[in-house]
């Protein structure tokens, strides 16, 4: 019985070290149930997006294809939307392109190019992930921008070419 005892009080370094442990797998528990929350919450919201609607493009865009890009792009200031349909990040642009198209006028454009229908366009321009806007001025490309962007972000670019 003594030698329990000498292992039970709590200045001794074996229950320090057996204290340790128990923290070490108190942290480990909280950790795992913590990234599988992450991990749950990034599954929901990707789903959600994959089950949201198209929304329906504004007159004004243009719907550029593998014939009639180079034609749609000339003697205009476009900003092309390389897009697709599964693509979540893709369905929340739209709605801000809408937007953006609703305010410009004169030369200024948006067009849209559908990279599952004209895989040849996003191998012509190198895009390797989806949003990808391109800014053309007369057909030739001056920014590039990946990701979902804002309705002022675009605005500033697109009144930043003349």
């Amino acid at each position: 019985m003594p030698a329990l005892r000498v292992l039970l009080r709590p200045k001794t370094k074996l229950f320090l070290y057996v204290s340790k442990i128990k923290i070490m797998q108190i942290t480990l528990i909280v950790l795992g149930f913590m990234v599988g929350i992450v991990v749950l919450l990034l599954y929901t919201a990707k789903s959600k997006l994959k089950k949201m609607p198209l929304e329906k493009d504004h007159e004004s865009i243009l719907t550029l294809t593998d014939q009639n890009f180079k034609q749609q792009l000339r003697n205009k200031i476009v900003l092309v939307d390389f897009w697709a349909e599964w693509c979540g990040p893709c369905r929340l642009m739209a709605p801000v392109l809408n937007e953006v198209s609703k305010e410009l006028s004169g030369n200024k454009k948006i067009g849209k190019a559908n990279i599952q229908q004209y895989q040849s366009l996003a191998q012509q321009f190198k895009v390797r992930s989806i949003p990808t806007l391109i800014l053309f001025n007369n057909g030739v490309e001056v920014k590039r921008f990946v990701g979902v962007k804002s309705k002022d972000f675009l605005l500033k670019e697109l009144s930043a070419i003349n």
